[in-house]
C-alpha cells in the first residue's frame, strides 16, 4: 500500500495541475472571444432596435393615414353642417314668428340662440318674445354669452 500512495497522489496533484490548466485556458478562451461577443451582442441589439424604429414607423403611418381619414370627414361633416344649417335658418327666416318660437322652445337652448342669432334683428325680437319666459331667458343667456368679449377664445 506504500507503493500505491505515491501513485494516488502523483494521481490528485495531476488533477490539480491540468485543472489549473483548464481554468486558465478557459479564462483565456473568455478573454479572446469576448470582443467578438459585445460585437454579436452589439448586432443582435441593433437588429432589435431597427425592427422596433420599423413598427414606430409603420404604426406612425397608420395613424396618420387615419388622422387624414378622420379630417378628411370632418370637413365632409363641417360642410354639411353650414349647410344644414345656411338651409335651417332660411326655413326659420321664412316662418312667422307665432309659428317659429314654438319650435324653438322644443331644441337645443344653444341651438336655438345660434338660429335667432341668425336672423334679423327685428325677427329674433319678435320670436323672442312669442317664447316662453323661461325658455326665452335661457336663449338669451347663451346669445349673449356667445357675444361677451371675456368668454370669447379669440384674444383680440
Amino acid at each position: 500500500m506504500v507503493a500505491a500512495l505515491p501513485s494516488a497522489k502523483a494521481q490528485e496533484q495531476l488533477r490539480i495541475t491540468s485543472g489549473e490548466t483548464s481554468e486558465q485556458e478557459i479564462q483565456k478562451y473568455c478573454t479572446n472571444i469576448i470582443d467578438q461577443a459585445r460585437d454579436q451582442r452589439y448586432v443582435l441589439q441593433k437588429q432589435d432596435l431597427e425592427k422596433l424604429q420599423k413598427d414606430v414607423d409603420d404604426r406612425i403611418a397608420i395613424m396618420e393615414a387615419r388622422k387624414a381619414e378622420y379630417e378628411d370627414w370632418l370637413k365632409r361633416r363641417n360642410d354639411f353642417m353650414q349647410q344644414a344649417e345656411a338651409n335651417l335658418v332660411n326655413v326659420y327666416k321664412t316662418m312667422k314668428a307665432d309659428a317659429a318660437a314654438p319650435q324653438l322652445e322644443e331644441v337645443n337652448p344653444g341651438l336655438a340662440a345660434a338660429i335667432i342669432m341668425k336672423l334679423p334683428p327685428r325677427q329674433s325680437g319678435l320670436i323672442l318674445s312669442e317664447m316662453n319666459a323661461k325658455k326665452a331667458a335661457i336663449v338669451a343667456a347663451i346669445m349673449s354669452s356667445a357675444t361677451d368679449k371675456t368668454t370669447s377664445r379669440d384674444p383680440s
